[in-house]
């Protein structure tokens, strides 16, 4: 990125008395960008209006500031007493730490190969309530806007390959957030009925082939969905984490509360539209409000609502689901029960976990017999306990720790926290 001295748009004037509100003011503002563009590039700018409510370009825009992208170059700061730089800790780092930057607010940018000037204008609220902002695109023309938003829908969909952009509705309208994938699950880790592993798995690679004719072939909708459901603690999640890994394409995930509405509903999926090919998945989908179902239902029935979107909806209580999600075909294709372990997944789990550094193989077995009824988080958090107790004392009495694991789930399921004549506390 280029960091070399930049002029301010807009410069406090003391002999003014008005605010800064208004058409007037706006003018000015817009003026003043176009005025430094054309000083910096020598060619006009013009300002383009937007309705789109996704805006993977400032996404972008964000990572090439703080990556120091020689494809972005500041022209200019907005205000001249408005904070022109901001730092962010880099927790995704292999060394985290801070990172000093330009901000995106009160500041513009341009991709100067692709004639697009980008400007997050603050204004200012008459009651004093804060300071929000306006989003605007300027670029020399419009073969050179359109160019540039091909090019980042390609560049958003290869990046989000590397990360997983998390939804969450919130109060104040739904947040986007993206992780990076730090450990990939393969799907060797996923411990499950092999026939019904295989079908899984066999579903989405197919969906995802780079020759879809079989789609065209048999005049199917290239859209596919299915539904996980079972007690908790027993691999959905870990499925579908195997599933982020392993799948040739970006992953969302869409975190459902009691904030989501119908606009949270139509934002999410024309996010996931233009990252089709891909992967959306829906944590537990029965928590959707009552009042929003209708909605969902209607957006997945849409003709192009899910179209190039692999849909998987989880769930630990599907008695909560709305019966039209599991009863009508377009919304979820199948449906597939994720049940508590048998003997011979314990055994699988257990040998794969590690219990070998503590037990011989037939008290492995002695334990997959004493746990039946277990969970695989269970099993994992039984395989703490045994370790921390053989890290502690050189010894471990494996059946004493599982039976005090049943105590205490049984106290759960049933509410009974309190012993007789004993105090819950740490």
């Amino acid at each position: 990125m280029s960091y070399i001295e930049t002029p301010t748009v807009y410069e406090v004037n003391k002999s003014e008395r008005t605010d800064v509100v208004g058409y007037p003011s706006f003018a000015r503002i817009i003026d003043g960008i176009q005025k430094a563009l054309f000083n910096r590039f020598g060619v006009p700018y013009e300002l383009y209006a937007s309705e789109d409510t996704n805006f993977e370009y400032w996404n972008l825009l964000e990572k090439d500031i703080q990556n120091g992208s020689d494809q972005v170059t500041h022209v200019a700061s907005i205000f001249e007493k408005i904070e022109k730089r901001t730092f962010a800790y880099a927790e995704d780092e292999e060394t985290p730490d801070y990172r000093v930057h330009k901000s995106i607010l009160n500041n513009v940018f341009a991709y100067e190969e692709e004639g697009v000037a980008l400007a997050r204008i603050p204004f200012f609220m008459e009651d004093s309530s804060g300071i929000m902002f306006r989003n605007c695109v300027f670029a020399i023309g419009d073969h050179q806007i359109s160019t540039f938003l091909k090019n980042v829908r390609v560049r958003a969909w290869e990046d989000s390959r590397t990360r997983v952009t998390v939804f969450t509705d919130s109060e104040n309208g739904t947040m986007r957030k993206e992780e990076p994938v730090t450990r990939a699950f393969s799907r060797n880790e996923v411990i499950m009925e092999s026939e019904l592993k295989e079908d899984i798995y066999q579903s989405l690679d197919q969906f995802f082939e780079k020759d879809r004719s079989f789609y065209q072939t048999y005049q199917i909708p290239y859209k596919r969905g299915i539904l996980l459901y079972g007690p908790p603690g027993n691999g959905k999640t870990t499925l579908v984490k195997s599933i982020a890994g392993s799948v040739h394409a970006p992953v969302a995930y869409w975190q459902i509360t009691e904030f989501t509405t119908s606009d949270s509903i139509e934002e999410v999926f024309s996010s996931a539209r233009r990252l089709a090919p891909m992967v959306l998945v829906i944590e537990d989908i029965d928590s959707m409000p009552k009042g929003v179902r209708s909605f969902f239902l209607n957006t997945l029935d849409g003709a192009t609502s899910k179209e190039g979107i692999f849909l998987i909806g989880t769930t630990n209580y599907p008695e909560e689901i709305d019966p039209g999600l599991m009863n009508r075909g377009g919304r979820f294709d199948r449906a597939y029960e994720i049940v508590l372990p048998t003997f011979e997944l314990r055994i699988q789990y257990l040998e794969r976990r590690g219990f070998d550094a503590f037990m011989s193989q037939s008290k492995i077995q002695d334990v997959a017999t004493l746990s039946e009824g277990f969970s695989f988080a269970q099993l994992g958090e039984l395989f703490v306990s045994t370790a921390l107790e053989w890290h502690q004392k050189g010894e471990v009495d494996v059946e004493k720790v599982i039976q005090g694991m049943q105590t205490e789930h049984h106290k759960s399921k049933k509410g009974d926290w309190m012993s007789p004549n004993k105090k819950m506390g740490f």
